[in-house]
């Protein structure tokens, strides 16, 4: 595996399991629509990509509907939801890892910025980290393209040397496979998210861990 010096990780469903949080709020969004999602299956591929997409793309929202079920989702999510999750095994020991290797770790997430720095907070990761980088509250920032040029953005301040050609995305589900292709730069999956080694793998992933601990060994 080629050596690297930009990580740019995505949050939901690569460092913490948010299932809870996402499906107790995404209930409590879509109930004044008589909505019920059923299953794990159906609730996960909501999870990841922006809301603004998926209420679209699966449920055929249209902007106004879509905007008022995301107000709804927030009014439960920022107080109670954010908090409703769960890092994965080994994450905490990777980033470590990686920040005593010297890498320059950076959140590039399609969750709102503010709440990246909840979960982040909640799990004393944030001094860990070098950046985060969310959507933005006015949609601005929303893709996981858009995200990544705003981390991009931060880094060419930031840091004289960085290069697309040192930086790589870690993510767990095509969205974070599409967006890094689109932003010029590497991705490697994680198996355990919520998209999958097989989705990764079809979505052009140069590779996919199940664990972290492959993955610490394969990036150190």
């Amino acid at each position: 595996m080629k050596k690297y010096k930009y990580i740019f990780w995505d949050m939901d469903g690569t460092v913490a399991n948010t299932y809870e949080g996402v499906s107790n709020c995404l209930a409590y969004a879509l109930e004044p629509y008589g909505i019920h999602l059923e299953g794990e299956q159906e609730i996960r591929k909501f999870i990841g990509p922006p809301f603004r997409l998926s209420f679209k793309k699966y449920l055929g929202f249209d902007e106004r509907k879509a905007e008022e079920a995301i107000a709804r989702y927030r009014e439960r999510y920022i107080p109670v939801g954010v908090y409703e999750c769960e890092l994965f095994d080994g994450v905490r020991e990777t980033i470590q890892a990686f920040k005593e290797a010297g890498y320059v770790q950076v959140i590039t997430s399609s969750k709102p910025e503010a709440q990246c720095r909840q979960i982040l907070e909640k799990f004393d990761l944030t001094s860990e980290l070098d950046e985060v980088v969310g959507a933005s509250a006015d949609g601005k920032i929303d893709t996981k393209i858009q995200v990544l040029q705003e981390a991009f953005r931060r880094m060419e301040a930031q840091c004289p040397d960085f290069s697309k050609e040192n930086a790589v995305l870690i993510g767990d589900t095509h969205y974070d496979a599409d967006g890094a292709k689109e932003g010029g730069i590497d991705c490697v999956g994680v198996g355990y998210g919520f998209g999958g080694a097989e989705e990764m793998w079809n979505a052009g992933a140069m590779a996919v861990y199940e664990d972290q601990k492959a993955l610490r060994e394969a990036l150190l």
